[in-house]
């Protein structure tokens, strides 16, 4: 069995990462969760991360700026981007800079692990590369 995918859930709503960090686990994924934007910049600037989950609208970094700096440092990686600001305007520039998926909130906690699922394979096919 290969080693588990470390993931990153980022979102200034606590509940947010209480809800999702449980699942993923049971899934067999090694789960950090952060609240501050700021302070996840950091932490992806120290640390790999192969699949980052991350709000889209925070104060300090937006989840823009992360999946930009995170496909820099970790091109190899994944992000999805969480909002409940969905815009076509928003879902377009995030395509473009390279994010896994867009998903609106409020989401069913299954929807999200079927995109982390899709995420983790594309991840561990490169890996096998």
């Amino acid at each position: 069995m290969s080693e588990p995918l470390e993931v990153l859930v980022l979102d200034d709503e606590p509940i947010v990462g209480s809800r999702i960090k449980p699942s993923l686990e049971k899934e067999g994924y090694n789960v950090e969760v952060m609240t501050d934007s700021r302070e996840a910049l950091g932490r992806i600037k120290r640390k790999r991360f192969d699949i980052v989950v991350t709000d889209f609208k925070m104060d300090g970094v937006t989840g823009l700026e992360l999946l930009r700096v995170q496909k820099e440092l970790w091109p190899e990686s994944e992000v999805v981007i969480i909002t409940g600001y969905a815009t076509m305007e928003i879902a377009r520039e995030a395509m473009q800079s390279g994010v896994f998926d867009f998903i609106p909130k409020p989401f069913r906690l299954h929807e999200l692990k079927q995109v982390i699922e899709r995420a983790a394979q594309a991840v561990r096919q490169r890996k096998q590369s």
